[in-house]
């Protein structure tokens, strides 16, 4: 759609003014006019006029006067006069007309064909100049553009690869000035190696006739130092234009990005390695001291004796318990610590911690309650491990922490619509309280409130951020108020599906003196001797005939020897270990060796050690340190699988 071209006229007589607005009455033309000189001067000066049609026999000022001010002013020096007169057609009336600035002449009376045809003419010619005042304008913004752009911008012929035109960035880019490069190959400005693959990129714009082509190559500056650019080019009539930008720095960073990425998985790698076999070394003893615990318990033993043992045991469950918190840390950090939901009774785990620690609250003579909402439906889906982990942490926290008073573990129905509810969970407790500016630091791994809890109270510091981490991994949030010397309240809330009750499925312990095995031979590569004395012991008890060895060489020269109903194997062992045994099992023996159960007794926590163990063609997967009675389980799974 055209843009109306603004027409201004300007008549001392209302007639005239009546006639030349019915003879141009147009779409294309939007009409000011006055009887007024000073009066169309204002509407000269206000609006974009491009034609005006004057009088030139006016009382205030005639038109010639009104024309002279109109060309003395920049702003509307421009348009174009038109003069309508009555007076002689006299040559010297026409110059001095021209003279001061008109384009053309109408002649009253005017001739409706000739005023419309005149008015046409230089309407054409108004939008021209304006297309071209337009095409400047544009022209005259991108050489601001491109003379203050901070990427080099030019011009070069794509016949002899020449730079035709080019803007003052390439001095602060290559050092060179424009002059010098003006007339030069675009090559010379490449490093050497980056030459070929350069003229031949260039060369493929031209033939494909690409509209814009983006490549990055190295350029060698005044100082001979190279770097790295990023071209855009484009290929028209027979002229590439390029943009060249100095990508140097994002180079730089982004290979410092990979070094550090690098150097990060490597150091991950490093940790991930030491914390396995932290877990081992540190797991294969603790489970030799329970397993020997649990034989004590079956021999004769005093009551003194028994309370020793009974000292071991929690001296080795708190062992493991820090090592287990320290585990859990890294995986949650790593990424690979997973939420396993399952049809649970609320009661049933709240219970049991409550049961758990009422003991060592009576010992510090604080009361202990407990509040569960009764309209709480029974079973709900949640991993009843973290949900144990999360209420032992808070509530041991405040046991710990409390001298007098009492601590209370409250749980609220917030909401119940359709199969969904949200619970608050709230662990209060009348303790020493934590610092308002301390309350941040508390929840991460290894801080405590104050610089001497640890040696008043114990602990690593890793209970609260293990806490944090479980409850946002279950969709939750943690919050703490606290005030010194009056306690704090810990609370979560997360939103739970409402389960049916899961299958009857026993998950008893067996007896103390479980079903003997019958006629079972089993081969144990263990290379801990307190693991193999506690190992021989258990199984010799159930009536299994035993064979042990230290290292996977070994386990494979018995087995080739001997029929065995099953392989115990540990996996980190000298020499060979149980990974690479288990594989050697499955791919060089032949039926049924080739098939012999295999139960990992990994000291590893990792799920993907366990995953390797499962991969390598072990059966099943026991985690040191572990009970007979886990043990008993898993070989009667393979052994008795139909019982």
């Amino acid at each position: 759609m055209l843009v109306p071209i603004n027409i201004l006229i300007v008549d001392d007589r209302v007639e005239n003014i009546v006639a030349l607005e019915a003879l141009l009455n147009r779409k294309d033309i939007k009409l000011f006019s006055t009887i007024s000189p000073n009066e169309g001067l204002k509407i000269a000066w206000e609006n974009n006029i491009s034609i005006a049609l004057v009088d030139v026999q006016m009382p205030e000022m005639d038109g010639f006067e009104f024309v002279e001010m109109l060309k003395s002013n920049p702003r509307t020096c421009d348009i174009m006069v038109i003069f309508v007169t009555a007076i002689s057609k006299e040559t010297k009336y026409a110059v001095k007309g021209l003279g001061v600035g008109a384009v053309d002449y109408l002649y009253k009376p005017l001739d409706p064909y000739i005023t419309s045809a005149k008015v046409d003419s230089f309407i054409q010619l108004a939008r021209a100049q304006a297309e071209v005042k337009q095409k400047n304008d544009e022209l005259e913004n991108f050489a601001t553009v491109v003379k203050n752009s901070a990427d080099i911008i030019c011009v070069v012929d794509a016949d002899t690869l020449r730079i035709k035109s080019i803007n003052p960035a390439a001095e602060t880019i290559l050092g060179f000035r424009q002059a010098e490069l003006i007339g030069k190959s675009i090559l010379d400005r490449v490093v050497k190696d980056d030459k070929p693959a350069f003229h031949k990129k260039l060369g493929s714009i031209v033939k494909e006739n690409l509209s814009l082509a983006v490549m990055g190559f190295q350029f060698v500056t005044f100082s001979k130092t190279p770097i790295s650019v990023e071209c855009r080019v484009a290929y028209r009539n027979k002229m590439l234009f390029f943009n060249i930008n100095d990508i140097t720095p994002q180079k730089s960073y982004q290979s410092q990005l990979i070094k550090s990425k690098e150097a990060a998985e490597i150091g991950k790698k490093a940790k991930e390695a030491f914390l396995a076999n932290m877990s081992h070394e540190l797991r294969t003893p603790i489970n030799g001291i329970i397993g020997l615990t649990s034989l004590l318990r079956k021999t004769t033993v005093t009551d003194q004796q028994s309370d020793m043992l009974d000292l071991l045991e929690v001296s080795s469950q708190s062992l493991l318990g820090v090592i287990n918190d320290v585990l859990d840390i890294s995986k949650i950090d790593a990424g690979k610590f997973s939420i396993i939901r399952s049809s649970n009774k609320l009661t049933d785990v709240v219970q049991a911690v409550y049961r758990l620690l009422k003991f060592k609250a009576d010992e510090e003579h604080i009361e202990f309650f407990l509040d569960v909402d009764p309209e709480i439906p029974e079973y709900l889906m949640f991993d009843s491990l973290r949900l144990n982990q999360i209420l032992m942490n808070l509530l041991s926290n405040a046991i710990k922490f409390t001298k007098r008073g009492h601590v209370k573990l409250n749980i609220a129905l917030l909401q119940k619509e359709n199969d969904k509810v949200k619970l608050k969970f709230t662990v209060e407790d009348t303790g020493i309280g934590i610092p308002k500016h301390r309350l941040k630091d508390i929840f991460e791994s290894f801080e405590q409130a104050d610089d001497d809890i640890a040696n008043k109270y114990g602990g690593t510091g890793l209970g609260l951020a293990i806490v944090k981490k479980l409850v946002e991994l279950k969709g939750g949030e943690l919050a703490v108020d606290s005030r010194i010397g009056k306690g704090s309240v810990f609370s979560f809330t997360n939103s739970y599906a409402i389960a049916a009750k899961p299958k009857d499925e026993s998950n008893k312990r067996p007896d103390n003196v479980p079903e003997p095995f019958t006629d079972v031979k089993i081969l144990v590569a263990e290379d801990n001797l307190v693991n193999q004395f506690m190992l021989s012991k258990i199984l010799t008890e159930w009536k299994v005939n035993v064979d042990m060895v230290n290292n996977g060489i070994k386990a494979l020269d018995k087995l080739r020897d001997n029929e065995y109903d099953l392989i115990l194997m540990d996996t980190h062992m000298p020499e060979m270990n149980g990974y690479q045994t288990a594989r050697k099992i499955r791919v060089d023996f032949a039926e049924p060796k080739r098939s012999i159960p295999i139960i990992s007794l990994s000291a590893a926590t990792f799920d993907h050690e366990q995953q390797e163990a499962l991969a390598s063609g072990m059966n099943d997967v026991l985690s040191k340190p572990f009970q007979p009675g886990q043990l008993y389980k898993k070989i009667s799974k393979l052994l008795r699988p139909s019982v």
